[in-house]
């Protein structure tokens, strides 16, 4: 009998590590330090109405090399907590963005009067013509 209980402990005692959520997302920001804002989409079924919709949440994950760029899709996996709101880390880079910034960023990033007076220079020349 006491080979019995000593063998139902040895089990209780090993706990097994539960496997840690991973998912995959498109960085949305990355100007902090060693962070990065991550933007996952699921789709989700209204319980009543059974129609899709789309659910978007963001998470902030660590990056400890500083190597992701805006429009990566990344993998992040759960972890303990980093700080105050990193939960996440980044596992790998899936695919690259193409480093491709749209004009109208540009223009903003650089003076932001400057894209709005090419847009009323733009109205106004349609409406002389």
């Amino acid at each position: 009998m006491t080979q019995q209980s000593v063998t139902s402990t040895q089990q209780v005692a090993t706990p097994k590590k539960g496997r840690r959520q991973q998912r995959v997302g498109r960085v949305v920001s990355n100007k902090m330090n060693k962070t990065i804002v991550v933007v996952v989409e699921t789709l989700k079924k209204h319980r009543i109405y059974k129609r899709t919709y789309k659910q978007t949440k963001r998470f902030q994950a660590h990056d400890e090399e500083n190597i992701c760029q805006i429009g990566d899709l990344v993998r992040i996996e759960e972890c303990r907590p980093l700080s105050k709101m990193k939960r996440w880390r980044l596992i790998e880079i899936i695919k690259p963005s193409s480093g491709i910034v749209p004009v109208e960023e540009v223009l903003a990033e650089a003076d932001p009067d400057l894209s709005s007076e090419e847009s009323e220079s733009d109205e106004s020349d349609e409406a002389e013509e």
